[in-house]
């Protein structure tokens, strides 16, 4: 069961990505929630913040004419009854067929009785990739 929704909330994530879905996206956040990047840390407290920082991302990658989004591996590990850690490889391609970004992005995700969320995402680079205990197939 967790398999599956985990499964789902990623599918929507990288959907939301793809379509440079705003609202499909948001939903897979819980707020407040962290981002981090290995240059910053931000709490997002409210919608219009998760807007804004969603925004940043995609204005980065349509500036880079990302046509295409990856999911190399991944892989999660439950930590309690209503908390898992995923690990996901990315690789973001251009319209040209080269690879604009890649890293690896550990995400602690929240369940409860109504959603599954990220609630924290941390990216690295690709060299810091996790492979935790059980895969996770993510529609490509």
């Amino acid at each position: 069961m967790i398999t599956n929704k985990l499964q789902s909330l990623f599918n929507n994530y990288l959907a939301g990505f793809k379509n440079y879905n705003m609202a499909q996206l948001q939903a897979c956040y819980h707020l407040p929630c962290t981002l981090n990047t290995p240059d910053n840390i931000v709490l997002v407290k409210n919608e219009q913040e998760l807007i804004s920082e969603l925004d940043k991302i995609f204005t980065q990658l349509k500036q880079g004419n990302v046509q295409t989004v990856l999911p190399v591996s991944a892989s999660y590990e439950v930590i309690s009854t209503n908390l898992a850690l995923v690990s996901i490889d990315w690789h973001f391609i251009d319209n040209n067929g080269q690879l604009f970004a890649d890293f690896c992005a550990v995400y602690h995700v929240q369940f409860t009785s109504d959603a599954v969320e990220i609630i924290n995402v941390a990216s690295h680079e690709l060299s810091n990739s996790l492979s935790l205990a059980n895969p996770l197939l993510i529609n490509k």
